[in-house]
């Protein structure tokens, strides 16, 4: 029985987009315990190493406890109070906007953070502030598939539900790893009961390619010739639904023509695969009651990133695999609130869906929020890496960082600490005043972590989950929503946000502005209801029974989408060249991603879990076949140094046949990696080309 002293919190993991359920166990306001929720439909009781250590970094002993102010260039931050902190803010802030425009000051915020601090966040900086150019981190991982599915669906819209992972006979992984970025969900893939054919795509032998069926190890960057072979295989075979392709799509007479020039020999050319595994991939499709296609960073990060994704689309509905128990063009979310950001960040969308450029969109959302309309920016937001363009041209003189660390994560980030050296000044907002970008701060901001705080997130089945506090912040710390509350007071536009007054209450705001949208969740009641129903999947609009809340729900049921005539759209495009490819002078393909199950990104919060460190190497390290190996006198362990036009740095040769000949691979976590990296942007999603770069290796 649980005594009066025991307490149990639920809240959501804040790593990756999965979304587990955590159960806090305090004993007399302490915590005791942390474990995963057994009867949570996302996580079963499962949890990573990451889950398990949850709140561990947010007690560490170098934790932010007060703002700090660098007082002049060169000097050092120095603790100041909360009023100092928000005066500064404003006064310098509001100093570069009179003197330089609208356009002078930006933020780059966090896929991390609970929606209703994004929805704060977003709606503060560009009708309270009247800022233009916001963007986010989710721009690095997920800016792809929102604009692939806006493009062929008509909104961002991943139509899965997890329950898929279980349903499919056939799933078919393209450059996505869940083994290791995302084990709860490759848990569900293993409860699969129909003894599934598991087909992973992916130029390196990743965890999930070992676990696999078949492994195609294609070429790097040939997935796009791969796709377009298969739909002509599948075309000219007869091996498509015609009834769902007349009644749910447009373009397919034109896609037909498109992906006839793609023929088994020039594929198998272009990919290095065999013809015979192409046809029998195309024939395992053809021949599945029910097929799932999944994908994740390997095709996002890409310089044809939206085309990609649109490819593995196009499988999807020329099948007619979609809208059913198994099926689906599933996009795999990066961060936890990735799917929150996409929708109610107010950066690159108008909050809710919306879009700036559209006058009776702009009308809707000021009528609802009770605003001028005219403090509703009519242009769209620069994309993270305009942004810093921005910066390094003069052109953005202030900006606010908030939850995020692009010193250690930018792609060809050489050249950062320079760059933001040209602001006439920088807020950083964060955890910890150590990490890469917060040393360059001449304001910092402490912030509270997830589980300090309370929210919620939308994980990649699109379900909201709830965010609870369990632990107080340490020393003057704050909730990121409160921190806005303040800053909008002190900038004298309080008053709009006077319905603002906690997260719950910004819960009910963003209900009203999805009404009617495909992410409707006016039939949510409030955050209790989230809790009883273990996490609800939008779209749940008012009306809608209560028991279908608990219920596994995928989008297009129907056959039917959200575009103007309720059919989906193939695109295709022709393939473009490499951005970067190998040659003589650097001969091989550097390919990056997770190193393994205990690493997150940069490791600001798993580097601080003692347990979890253990679980990776402490340097950097750079995989590298035998063969590569031997004709360059690199043994297993031997320090070498690996240099791209872009740089060098030095790594740990670790010898496998994980890579390819000509392949190397390195993983995104270290502070080296990015130093290599080619600055690659697709031209629809402006998400960075992470996964290609040519470099060379040298013994040390």
């Amino acid at each position: 029985m649980t005594s009066m002293a025991e307490e149990v919190i639920r809240t959501t993991c804040s790593y990756c987009s999965t979304g587990c359920n955590l159960e806090a166990h305090l004993q007399d306001g302490k915590l005791a315990s942390l474990r995963p929720a057994a009867d949570y439909p996302v996580n079963l009781g499962k949890s990573c190493p990451k889950g398990f250590h949850l709140l561990t970094p947010f007690q560490s002993p170098d934790r932010a406890l007060t703002p700090l102010l660098r007082r002049e260039r060169g000097g050092p931050l120095q603790p100041v109070e909360w009023d100092v902190a928000l005066d500064t803010f404003v006064s310098r802030f509001q100093g570069i906007l009179r003197r330089h425009g609208p356009e002078s000051v930006a933020f780059l915020s966090s896929g991390q953070i609970p929606t209703e601090e994004m929805a704060f966040l977003g709606a503060l900086a560009k009708f309270g502030m009247g800022l233009v150019h916001c963007d986010g981190n989710t721009r690095q991982c997920m800016a792809t598939a929102a604009v692939a599915y806006k493009q062929a669906f008509g909104f961002d819209a991943p139509p899965l539900s997890y329950k898929d992972f279980e349903e499919s006979d056939l799933l078919v992984f393209v450059g996505a790893n869940p083994v290791i970025a995302h084990p709860i969900m490759w848990n569900r893939v293993k409860m699969n009961p129909h003894n599934p054919t598991i087909v992973v795509i992916d130029p390196r032998r990743t965890k999930t390619a070992e676990a696999a069926s078949i492994h195609l190890a294609l070429n790097p960057k040939s997935d796009l010739t791969l796709l377009y072979a298969l739909a002509n295989i599948l075309i000219q075979e007869g091996w498509i639904d015609r009834g769902f392709i007349e009644r749910s799509t447009e373009g397919f007479e034109e896609f037909r023509t498109h992906v006839s020039s793609f023929g088994l020999e020039m594929a198998a050319a272009e990919t290095g695969l065999q013809s015979s595994a192409i046809l029998d991939l195309a024939r395992r499709i053809h021949e599945s009651k029910a097929a799932s296609f999944w994908w994740t960073m390997g095709a996002n990060q890409s310089h044809q990133a939206v085309r990609t994704a649109q490819g593995i689309i196009n499988l999807a509905l020329i099948t007619g695999h979609i809208g059913r128990p198994g099926t689906g063009a599933n996009s795999i979310t990066g961060q936890a609130n990735a799917m929150g950001s996409r929708l109610y960040s107010n950066t690159t969308s108008l909050m809710g869906g919306y879009d700036f450029l559209n006058e009776s969109h702009r009308l809707h959302v000021a009528g609802i929020l009770g605003i001028d309309p005219e403090t509703i920016p009519r242009q769209n937001s620069w994309p993270y890496h305009r942004i810093l363009q921005g910066v390094k041209e003069g052109v953005i003189k202030g900006l606010w960082i908030l939850a995020t660390n692009p010193v250690h994560s930018w792609i060809d980030k050489s050249s950062m600490p320079e760059v933001f050296g040209r602001l006439e000044f920088l807020v950083v907002q964060d955890l910890y005043a150590s990490t890469d970008t917060a040393q360059l701060a001449d304001l910092f901001l402490p912030g509270a972590g997830s589980g300090e705080k309370n929210g919620t997130f939308i994980n990649s089945e699109r379900r909201i989950g709830i965010v609870q506090k369990i632990l107080d912040p340490p020393g003057q710390a704050l909730p990121d929503f409160e921190i806005f509350r303040r800053i909008a007071q002190a900038w004298g536009c309080g008053p709009m946000f006077r319905e603002w007054t906690s997260p719950e209450a910004v819960f009910q705001i963003l209900k009203r502005l999805s009404a009617g949208q495909p992410c409707d969740i006016t039939g949510i009641r409030d955050y209790s209801m989230l809790l009883e129903k273990g996490g609800i999947q939008w779209p749940f609009p008012a009306g809608s029974d209560p028991r279908e809340a608990t219920a596994a729900r995928r989008l297009f049921t129907s056959g039917r989408f959200f575009t103007a005539n309720g059919k989906a759209r193939l695109h295709y495009e022709d393939i473009a060249p490499l951005p970067e490819a190998p040659d003589a002078q650097f001969p091989l393909i550097l390919l990056t991603g997770r190193g393994s199950v205990a690493q997150w990104h940069t490791q600001t919060r798993t580097n601080r879990v003692k347990m979890l460190r253990n679980l990776y190497p402490a340097q950097a390290y750079v995989q590298v076949n035998p063969r590569d190996a031997a004709s360059l006198g690199i043994g297993d362990g031997d320090p070498v140094k690996v240099s791209s036009r872009r740089g060098e740095i030095e790594a740990q040769a670790t010898l496998t046949e994980e890579v390819s000949p000509g392949q190397v691979f390195m993983a995104m976590h270290y502070f080296e990696t990015n130093l290599l990296t080619f600055p690659a942007f697709d031209p629809y999603s402006a998400e960075p080309s992470y996964k290609l770069a040519a470099v060379k290796l040298a013994r040390k």
